[in-house]
């Protein structure tokens, strides 16, 4: 298969996932907004890193080996592991803010609910329901890193691997 043909092939495989991916998330937030009256923080998390991951490849696509080309243009799956890793990684990076363990200037504070004691089930729903960035500033970088984490595949990595070789 010629190059030009595998990059249209990969093209429109990424523009019909990001396109699902989308519309699936949309669903979802107008389903808990209008229904619970809540915006998933972690669902918008997740599709950022998405689209990061999404934006990622798609730049990289023209400086690619023809070998690694062919495979991609061959498979859903090749492509659609990118975009997800980057949704993954941006859950764990919420999860360092959450966990106060990536803190300072440029990254986002958050508002989060306290924990009885002993934790119940209902303060983990809690956790997940009602902790928010604390600002609209504070949501923008949160929108901002998400998409990073997703863009960059190797700053989660890279940061969980500061934070190890430290201990």
């Amino acid at each position: 298969m010629d190059r030009h043909k595998s990059l249209l092939i990969i093209s429109r495989r990424l523009l019909i996932f990001a396109a699902i991916s989308l519309l699936a998330t949309a669903i979802l937030f107008a389903a808990t907004f209008f229904f619970g009256k809540r915006f998933l923080i972690s669902w918008f998390c997740f599709e950022c890193g998405i689209i990061g991951g999404f934006v990622s490849i798609q730049q990289r696509l023209w400086k690619i080996e023809d070998e690694e080309l062919a495979l991609l243009s061959e498979s859903w799956a090749t492509i659609m592991v990118i975009p997800i890793y980057g949704g993954i990684f941006a859950l764990v990076l919420y999860m360092l803010f959450l966990s106060g363990l990536l803190e300072g200037n440029l990254f986002p504070d958050f508002g989060i609910p306290e924990f009885n004691n002993p934790p119940t089930t209902e303060n983990l729903r809690d956790l997940f329901t009602k902790a928010y960035p604390k600002t609209a500033s504070d949501f923008a970088k949160f929108a901002v890193w998400s998409f990073v984490a997703g863009f960059s595949e190797r700053f989660v990595p890279q940061i969980i691997g500061k934070m190890t070789s430290k201990q």
